[in-house]
């Protein structure tokens, strides 16, 4: 984790928050970790915590605002390194049922931003250091060099990881989480705040199934127990359709703003 940022602090405050749409739980969830980390119960360090999120929830409102205001949705995707966010950016673009542009988040290099671009969709890296995962200061200086005008959808491509990402709001509508089936079924009840946030799970990389200990009804069922009203889809980029399906749950989510 970054020790530059502050979420070695505050994974421990959203280890125990529930999950709200309205962003505004991060207070509540200070006082919960009074009672469940003894070593954090100060009061120096409550306002460290509630310093740092107030801070950055204040700027993701901005940065939601300013999606509203063109009439953009923002996605947020998280998931480990490794897991397909770039590819399936990169089949939504050769679909193409909206147009969209992707605010990139990696340590180091501009290669994800790179491959977004030579499909011809606008892209702006971010390049966070030692951050572990975006913040909404950072994506706020991504929307600038975003056509927002020219865009339906604007994706949020959040650093690899399964901590640190799902602790820090960057002003997007909607959460979606991926976990590969070379990854494991486990790692949705092992890193259950991740998921907790998300209003999309997919399951990518399913053409793998035949190599891999990876029950699919066991990664929905553990994804519904955690976040019972979340949607769950399998994907496999090498067949069109379950691209298409993804696509399709998007235009919804445009449809119903």
């Amino acid at each position: 984790m970054c020790k530059d940022c502050g979420c070695s602090i505050t994974d421990h405050v959203h280890e125990h928050e529930d999950h709200h749409h309205d962003h505004s739980h991060t207070h509540q969830a200070a006082h919960e970790t009074l009672h469940h980390n003894p070593q954090l119960n100060d009061k120096k360090t409550i306002e460290v915590i509630s310093k740092i999120l107030d801070k950055n929830d204040h700027e993701a409102a901005h940065n939601r605002a300013h999606f509203d205001s063109h009439n953009v949705l923002a996605i947020n995707l998280m998931s480990s390194p490794g897991s397909g966010k770039t590819t399936l950016l990169e089949h939504l673009a050769d679909i193409g049922p909206f147009k969209f542009g992707v605010i990139e988040g990696d340590l180091e290099t501009n290669r994800d931003a790179d491959r977004i671009k030579a499909k011809g969709i606008p892209a702006y890296q971010i390049q966070t250091g030692s951050a572990c995962h975006l913040d909404a200061f950072m994506v706020h200086k991504g929307l600038h060099d975003m056509p927002l005008e020219a865009i339906d959808v604007c994706f949020i491509e959040n650093v690899g990881n399964l901590v640190c990402p799902a602790s820090y709001d960057v002003g997007a509508h909607l959460n979606v989480v991926l976990v590969s089936v070379p990854e494991g079924e486990d790692k949705i009840e092992k890193y259950p705040v991740m998921f907790r946030q998300a209003d999309l799970v997919l399951i990518t990389k399913t053409d793998l199934l035949p190599y891999f200990d990876f029950s699919v009804d066991n990664a929905k069922k553990a994804a519904r127990k955690i976040n019972p009203g979340v949607d769950v889809l399998e994907v496999n980029t090498k067949d069109p359709e379950s691209i298409k399906r993804v696509a399709d749950w998007i235009k919804f989510k445009m449809e119903m703003r």
